[in-house]
Order: C-alpha cells, then sequence, then structure tokens
C-alpha cells in the first residue's frame, strides 16, 4: 500500500478513534495490540492487512475497507495565512501518458517520482487487469508486460472512471488487429468529443465504429505518413504520437499540441529508441520503430497545474510562501498576467529537472494587492497560458479591484461550475456557458458546497474555502484527490487547518 495511501488511511482511523472518545492506550487494548502499533498506524507507518482494517472497523463500529477518497469531505478553517515551503510534485498529465505508453515498451519500464493520485490508480488497475504486471517501488512504478494482453479482462469499473482510458487506444493498435475498448469517464464537462481521436487514428488506417459503451478499432496494418490533427489537443496528440512511434518509418504530425505533458511523452519514447524532432512546436517528426524492447528509467518532470495551485492558495491567504520546483516554461504567461494584476513574487534560484529537459525554479510569494486586467483571460495553445490553469484566475479575480472577464472557451460546462463561488460569497455574472463576469475584492464568506464532478472546478472551490473567513465544509472531494497528491496534508504543513470528515 502506498504510503500517501497509509498515512490517509491513518488520518481516518484517528479521527474516529477520537469520535469513540478512545485514547490510543485504550484502542490498542481493545485491538489487542500496543500503544506503539495504534500510533505507527496514526501516523501512517505500518503496512495494513485487510484482517486488521476489519478489526478496526468492529472496535470503531465503522466500516474502514469501504472507506474510499470519493466518500470524503473535508472541513476548512479560512483566513489563515500560510507559511513555510511546498514542493511542487510530478504531473497527473504526464504521469497517465507514460503509463500508456508502456505498452509500447516489450522490456521493463521503471517511471520514478509518480504521484500517488486516482487518476494513476485508476491507469494502474485497468493495466493490470488485461495482464501487465505493475508494482509500486516507494514512489517508483515498475511496468512489466506479458507475452499476451487479455482485454476481455478489463477492469471496466476503473476504466470508465478516468478519460485516460482514451491514451490506450494508440498503444494497443500495436498489440492487436482488432479490438474493443470502453468509453473513458472522468471530468464532467459537457460534449468532449472523441472525434479528433477517430480522425488522427484513421490517417494510420484505422477502422474505428462507436457503439454505445465501447470503441470497436480494427486495422489491417499501420502506415506511416502524414497526419493532419482535427484539433490540436493533448490528448489527441499524444494518440498520433504514440501510434507512430510503433510504425517503422517517419511520420509527420501536424497542429500538434506542444502542452508539458506531450513534451514528457516525448521525451519518454525518445529513451525507448524513438527518434521526434519538433519538441515544443506544433509540427513533429517522428521515425518509429515497429517493435520496442528495451529496460528503461524516466523520472517524471513536475505539474505546473499544481504549482499554480498553490501560487493561487497563497493569493487568496494573502501570504508569503516558497514554492520550489516549479516548471517555468508552463508558467511563464501565468506569471505575467499575475503580475501585471499586481502579484509580487521573487525567482529564487532555476535549475533542470531530473530529466535534464525541464528548466525548474523556487518561487517566493508576498501578499499583493490585485486589479483586474481590462482584456479578458482566456487559455491558449503552448506556449498560452494553459486551459488547466485558467480556473485558478476565476477564484483569483475575486481578490482583484474591478471586473474580470473570464474566457473558458475549450469546455462547454466548465465556466458553469464557476459559479459555486457565488456560495462563498463571489459575485459573478454568466454571460454564457463559456464567458463569465467576476467583480474582484470580494469578502469571502464560509460555506457547505458539494465539489463539482470536474478536477479544477473542484480545486478553485478548495482555494476560495482558504482565503474565506469562517469554517467551510467541501463535500466529495474524489475529484481533487484524482488530481492531487496528499493535498490536504501539504496546506495543513503550510499552516492551513483543514480536517478530513466521512460521508458514510
Amino acid at each position: 500500500m502506498p504510503s500517501a495511501r497509509l498515512k490517509h488511511i491513518g488520518i481516518l482511523i484517528k479521527d474516529l478513534r477520537e469520535e469513540r472518545g478512545f485514547s490510543q492506550a485504550a484502542f490498542a487494548r481493545k485491538l489487542g495490540t500496543s500503544q506503539s502499533a495504534i500510533a505507527r498506524i496514526e501516523n501512517g507507518e505500518q503496512n495494513l492487512s485487510t484482517a486488521t482494517l476489519s478489526r478496526i472497523s468492529l472496535v470503531l463500529d465503522r466500516n474502514i475497507l469501504k472507506l474510499s477518497d470519493k466518500s470524503l469531505d473535508i472541513r476548512i478553517e479560512g483566513g489563515r495565512r500560510l507559511r513555510g515551503t511546498v514542493t511542487t510534485r510530478t504531473s497527473k498529465n504526464g504521469a497517465v501518458a507514460l503509463l500508456s505508453a508502456s505498452l509500447l515498451n516489450r522490456g521493463k519500464t521503471l517511471l520514478k517520482n509518480m504521484p500517488h493520485i486516482e487518476e494513476v490508480h485508476r491507469v494502474i488497475e485497468v493495466l493490470q487487469s488485461i495482464g501487465v504486471a505493475v508494482r509500486w517501488l516507494g514512489n517508483d512504478v515498475e511496468i512489466i508486460p506479458p507475452k499476451k494482453l487479455s482485454l476481455e479482462r478489463i477492469n471496466l469499473e476503473s476504466a470508465t472512471r478516468t478519460r485516460s482510458v482514451l491514451l490506450l487506444l494508440a498503444p494497443l493498435l500495436h498489440w492487436f488487429r482488432k479490438f474493443a475498448l470502453p468509453h473513458p469517464g472522468g471530468c464532467r464537462l459537457g460534449d468532449r468529443t472523441v472525434r479528433p481521436h477517430l480522425f488522427a487514428l484513421e490517417e494510420f488506417g484505422v477502422r474505428i465504429r462507436t457503439r454505445s459503451k465501447e470503441y470497436l478499432v480494427a486495422h489491417g496494418g499501420l502506415r506511416a505518413g502524414e497526419v493532419i490533427l482535427y484539433e490540436s489537443g493533448d490528448t489527441v496528440t499524444a494518440n498520433a504520437i504514440m501510434a507512430a512511434a510503433g510504425i517503422s518509418g517517419e511520420t509527420v504530425i501536424k497542429y500538434a499540441s506542444a502542452n508539458y505533458q506531450v513534451q514528457e511523452l516525448c521525451f519518454f519514447l525518445q529513451k525507448l529508441g524513438v527518434e521526434i524532432d519538433g519538441i515544443g512546436a506544433t509540427t513533429l517528426t517522428v521515425r518509429g520503430i515497429q517493435r520496442i524492447e528495451r529496460d528503461v528509467s524516466y523520472t517524471l518532470s513536475e505539474d505546473p497545474i499544481e504549482s499554480m495551485f498553490f501560487i493561487a492558495a497563497a493569493i487568496l491567504t494573502g501570504s508569503s510562501i516558497r514554492i520550489n520546483r516549479c516548471p517555468m516554461d508552463f508558467l511563464e504567461m501565468e506569471l505575467l498576467k499575475l503580475k501585471k494584476m499586481g502579484f509580487k513574487y521573487r525567482v529564487l534560484k532555476t535549475y533542470l529537472g531530473t530529466n535534464g529537459k525541464t528548466r525548474l525554479a523556487d518561487l517566493r510569494t508576498f501578499p499583493s494587492t490585485l486589479r483586474a486586467l481590462p482584456e479578458k483571460i482566456e487559455a491558449k495553445p503552448y506556449p498560452g497560458l494553459n486551459i488547466d490553469n485558467l480556473p485558478f484566475f476565476a477564484v483569483i479575480a475575486t481578490r482583484a479591484k474591478g471586473t474580470t472577464l473570464i474566457h473558458d472557451w475549450v469546455y462547454e460546462n466548465r465556466t458553469v461550475y464557476y459559479k459555486e463561488l457565488d456560495k462563498l460569497g463571489a459575485e459573478t455574472l454568466l454571460a454564457d456557458p463559456h464567458r463569465i463576469y467576476i467583480s474582484g475584492r470580494t469578502a469571502l464568506k464560509a460555506a457547505e458546497v458539494v465539489s463539482p464532478p470536474a478536477l479544477r472546478p473542484a480545486a478553485i472551490i478548495l482555494v476560495a474555502m482558504l482565503g474565506a473567513e469562517g469554517v467551510s465544509t467541501l463535500r466529495n472531494i474524489y475529484s481533487i484527490n484524482r488530481g492531487y497528491e496528499s493535498i490536504i496534508e501539504r496546506l495543513n504543513n503550510l499552516g492551513a487547518r483543514i480536517k478530513i470528515l466521512r460521508s458514510l
């Protein structure tokens, strides 16, 4: 069991124990163990068997075995200044892309610094269900493919809870001439079409039929060539790259995304021997290898969206904190916008990441007086403002004097979720499903809110609650745990006061 998960369960057990009025010593006596063992369990320092969890459940009269991140609520004491240092962890989007890309390799893949997040757990569950040997080695993940995949045994529950299952389309082309893949789940952001994926793969000679619950995929042999993407999306580009990576010959991909997870995928494939020109640009040339079989190790890069989360938290709480290992190439536009709004920060040092490619920096934030920008704030393809960072500007705008227009043109329904900020005292005006006006210098207040069923909108509600005076409750934080590792513990380490509850 990953250490992050053990710490999480330990906190739950401690809360339940205290709720029942048991001291550690009394709890230990009822379990027939020592007080030191209870201390280790509650600190996340001891592995827990199913039998042990069952005994704990009986003593506490709550079914610990059924506790999951989906059932968690949190209580936040807002209005507190943060202090200290936090380190940016590795990227959700990069992690799921590399887990999928590991299927291109018939050798052993070691992915280092893998985040312990729900999205990663779901993809690993899918890989394990089809026969891939996947095991955690501390914070690293070792992946060894079988001689034959068993798609008929795919874990449908895990596959349909993550949109990342779409990234398996291209790798599976190199295993099967014909297969079926279930429709993805993930964030509820309207009608997120998969047609660009289908159009891209058609250029490689793939035929895809859509049924009510699955895609039927078939080809008579893959061909290299020129692929013009219907949409410059991250996962679309990743699928095209992975399709080309397993074909002997040269493929030119035009209108490609150059976002951080796409670059991460390219760096990994280069370690597998695939030649890729144009990384960071919108035209990629991929010279693939028909059969890849080598033992490789790759260290994941840091997540610019997580860095932005802590920047937003610092702004909402008026705090000076240090944020280490920020991927600057994917934050420059965000920081420029914030600087023009009045945000004060300092770059303490810059350096290369462990992969030898990513330019990182340590930042110090300072309490700032913000003003709204006269222009609308919208996302653009890299090197523009990242689409996943755009929601943070919605909550930041509540601190900026004047009115801010946020234009979220990519997703159909995401702007609607920004209206949830009104429950915390924000003043917003929804112009249409893509545009929202936010009035600044608003005094946020405590409230009870159910997390939106989408990662970034849920994250900005959490950020807003950190800045809202009083005690707020955020219900069902599964969406947040999909993309942020140990986020509650790390915020508490910065001086926040967040308590994990349960909704059983």
